[in-house]
């Protein structure tokens, strides 16, 4: 393995002069014992898994429970009638992470980056940038491999899923894998994709996984949107020189002892949080006809 921590991987990265989705690729082809061509084969293969998603997403989808589905189509209306106010690149960002989102409440396919549930802000913030600098297709799948080498770090030293450290471990990180790699596709340095993902990831601290019935639905794709517009900030942030105090390192263990210390009410267990409200609860029992919990 040539890397396990955000230092060791940026060090690597400046030592020898490479790109982090270089070095992602270097050591997939070291544990895997695949061949460049089929690693790269296989992030091509996800690519377009999620470019169908962000398509099919934008065109309307709607899920079985009726819970999610069109606020994709509601934001790129409301892009187009040019009253925004928040940016026309932000909010484009934004609309892709909820399409695919409400791809993934809909049961359609998805690449989960790193989970089903924090699936859009990767592709949202991918297929935005696209429309911006114009990248190849080598570029948009390095940008994968980029967010991979953050989210490999963050599995490994912390967790990914809701159930173990709430959605800051789902959405926190992959809008933190996200900005990594936008910031390494806009020309950024290994140091500076760093701090992008250390400035998101200490803003979505504490971020409670609470999903109402049960269900990766509510509040979990509005989460994807807020996770693809803090993505696309902290890489701005960080592009601009702004650098985290805190090592990102350090972040990531931080998010670790966070998550340990949530109680399991917070942790996807729909117990507490949104789903405990008293619509939540209706919801659930409208859904699956289950007892509200008083």
């Amino acid at each position: 393995m040539l890397f396990r921590t955000v230092r060791e991987l940026i060090d690597l990265a400046e030592s020898q002069g490479k790109k982090i989705s270089e070095i992602m690729i270097e050591q997939e082809m070291l544990v895997t014992k695949k061949s460049r061509e089929e690693i790269i084969g296989q992030m091509e293969k996800n690519l377009q898994v999620m470019e169908s998603a962000v398509e099919k997403g934008l065109n309307g989808v709607t899920s079985h429970s009726g819970l999610t589905g069109g606020d994709a189509v509601l934001l790129q209306k409301y892009i187009e009638k040019g009253n925004f106010l928040s940016g026309e690149f932000l909010l484009d960002a934004v609309s892709k992470a909820v399409a695919t989102n409400e791809v993934n409440a809909a049961m359609g396919m998805i690449c989960a980056t790193p989970t089903a549930g924090s699936a859009g802000v990767v592709p949202g913030t991918l297929f935005a940038v696209k429309n911006k600098l114009n990248p190849t297709r080598e570029q948009m799948i390095n940008f994968l491999f980029t967010s991979g080498a953050f989210g490999f770090v963050v599995a490994n030293n912390a967790f990914i899923s809701g159930a173990a450290g709430g959605c800051q471990a789902e959405v926190g990180s992959a809008a933190g894998m996200a900005a990594a790699a936008i910031v390494e596709m806009a020309g950024g340095t290994p140091s500076q994709c760093a701090d992008a993902m250390a400035i998101t990831l200490k803003n979505m601290l504490g971020l409670v996984c609470d999903p109402v019935a049960g269900l990766v639905e509510v509040p979990c794709v509005k989460r994807n949107a807020m996770g693809a517009a803090n993505a696309m900030v902290a890489a701005d942030m960080a592009l601009a020189g702004i650098v985290s105090k805190i090592p990102c390192d350090e972040v990531i263990d931080a998010m670790y002892r966070v998550g340990r210390a949530m109680p399991q009410s917070l942790r996807e267990t729909a117990q507490g949080g949104l789903a405990a409200t008293p619509t939540g609860k209706r919801l659930a029992q409208e859904i699956f006809g289950t007892p509200q919990k008083k």
